[in-house]
């Protein structure tokens, strides 16, 4: 792993402390039951990820027994699915799938890619001072990856190198620290660096991008073995993202209700209606969990970027997508 680990100032590391990441060998020493449902989560828990806490909350209090487990990086949590330590990961590994044609698939859409790629301007001003310079992106293979791979194929640079560093907030942390100048966060973070960065931070202009940045994807034995639980976790998601996006005040309410990121710091708090209100303004979490449209929109941004191989418009959508258990999810709520 390449990531960083990045010294904080006594301010910053309170607003940006992370939770414990449990290591693989912990998953392993895990009692699970037959039928439980591991999912590998590759971040850090922050405010983004709430509505899917949220979700699996409700699916256990309708018999599911999932078991949420967070590693250093996306690369590590597909490793565990690959590797059948884990039944589901979230991330977008269209590159992994068709690399090693491993027997996973994606089953729903959780987010769409709005990240704002921003320099410190004291350093940079536009696309093309980054040329042979280093970036921060969360993981490899992310979407955070492509974007930042697809702009520089645009403006005709070249990076350096390509940091991994997990966690939007991870990575403001890093800037308004001064130890990465160049990277790619979420709205959340971006206001962040606006009201802690002394006018420091600027964004770079990014037109014409629509793809996924996180799905929740699974082994395809698990799906064919437990085709209940996928079903019902499915419809939670659906439910937990049109109740927020329809009046994003109440995941404040949700977070209590299920005690969840009970170590958030408060400016991070502050952030949590306000994230949601702009991320229903702007169609980040997908009130249909994602369709073939949406999958073909994806191949043709991770082929720019170069994460996947071949000419888009002839790749089989059910080579990396499993469209099945959403479809039942839909039909059972609408």
């Amino acid at each position: 792993m390449n990531a960083k680990t990045q010294p904080q100032s006594r301010g910053a590391s309170r607003m940006l402390r992370k939770l414990p990441v449990v290591a693989l060998g912990a998953l392993l020493a895990m009692p699970m039951s037959a039928h439980a449902m591991r999912i590998a989560f590759g971040d850090v828990p922050s405010i983004e990820s709430l509505n899917l806490l949220v979700a699996i909350e409700r699916a256990k209090e309708r018999g599911v027994d999932a078991n949420l487990t967070h590693f250093d990086s996306e690369d590590v949590a597909a490793q565990a699915v690959v590797g059948q330590e884990a039944d589901m990961g979230v991330g977008a590994p269209y590159a992994l799938i068709q690399r090693v044609g491993t027997p996973i698939r994606m089953v729903y859409q959780l987010s769409t890619l709005q990240f704002f790629p921003v320099v410190n301007s004291e350093r940079y001003q536009g696309w093309e001072d980054l040329d042979g310079e280093t970036v921060a992106v969360h993981s490899r293979g992310s979407g955070t990856e492509a974007l930042m791979r697809l702009m520089a194929d645009k403006h005709g640079i070249e990076y350096a190198n390509i940091s991994y560093v997990p966690g939007s907030e991870v990575r403001a942390g890093g800037l308004l620290q001064g130890n990465i100048h160049a990277s790619i966060v979420d709205s959340a973070s971006w206001r962040l660096l606006q009201d802690e960065g002394g006018g420091q931070f600027q964004r770079l202009p990014v037109e014409d991008v629509n793809a996924t940045d996180e799905a929740l994807y699974a082994s395809q034995e698990y799906v064919e073995n437990n085709p209940e639980d996928v079903r019902i976790l499915m419809e939670e998601m659906l439910r937990t993202w049109r109740e927020i996006n329809e009046n994003p005040e109440v995941v404040a309410d949700l977070r209590d209700e299920y005690d969840l990121l009970p170590d958030l710091p408060s400016q991070m708090e502050d952030e949590l209606v306000p994230f949601y209100r702009d991320s229903a303004e702007s169609g980040l979490f997908p009130n249909d969990g994602g369709d073939a449209e949406a999958v073909q929109a994806d191949l043709q941004f991770y082929a720019i970027g170069g994460q996947i191989e071949g000419d888009p418009a002839e790749l089989d959508l059910e080579n990396f997508w499993n469209f099945e258990p959403l479809q039942q999810a839909r039909q059972n709520l609408d």
